[in-house]
């Protein structure tokens, strides 16, 4: 098992996320959490290319202060919505076996949606912590719309397995039992 926190930098990581402080929180307990019961946490940053505002070497590109890595942490980098398309992810933990991925971060619409997808068309358990991902208002949908319409009708029961967050912390710290 292991925690995959996906996009959670400093320039995209704020205020205009739907329900900001609660997702803020959950992340926090998830990385607290696996730390504690030696679940490896890993990180993805996306670079958007030289010239744009995320892009490596900028401010905004690096991880949100709140879920900061510790030194050891793996950090992968990449280019498309997919964690797993070309960083080396993929390989990284088929190496591992590692069988199950408790996905987090940004955006539940782009990112998030592609790397759970994905994940599941490899052979991975996805496991999707309830508010543990968000997104901003787009011209279709609200971000609380989008939340709900991929948490609760998309992904559950076909890409991932969607339960709450006290539920994903039990199953965190059982790894251990």
């Amino acid at each position: 098992m292991i925690l995959l926190v996906v996009d959670t930098q400093k320039l995209i990581t704020n205020e205009k996320l739907y329900n900001f402080k609660i997702f803020v929180n959950n992340v926090k307990s998830l990385i607290q959490t696996a730390r504690e019961n030696h679940i490896e946490v890993i990180y993805v940053r996306h670079d958007d290319g030289e010239g744009c505002e995320l892009t490596k070497g900028t401010e905004g590109f690096e991880i949100y202060e709140g879920f900061r890595p510790q030194a050891g942490e793996r950090i992968f980098e990449k280019t498309v919505n997919s964690a797993f398309k070309g960083t080396g992810l993929l390989e990284y933990l088929k190496g591992k076996g590692v069988q199950d991925v408790i996905v987090v971060g940004l955006q539940t619409d782009y990112c998030i949606d592609a790397t759970i997808k994905c994940g599941f068309e490899h052979g991975f358990h996805m496991i999707v912590p309830e508010y543990a991902n968000t997104t901003v208002d787009n011209q279709f949908m609200t971000g609380e719309q989008t939340y709900q319409y991929y948490n609760h009708f998309m992904w559950n029961k076909r890409y991932a397995k969607c339960i709450s967050i006290e539920e994903t912390l039990q199953v965190m710290r059982a790894k251990l039992s």
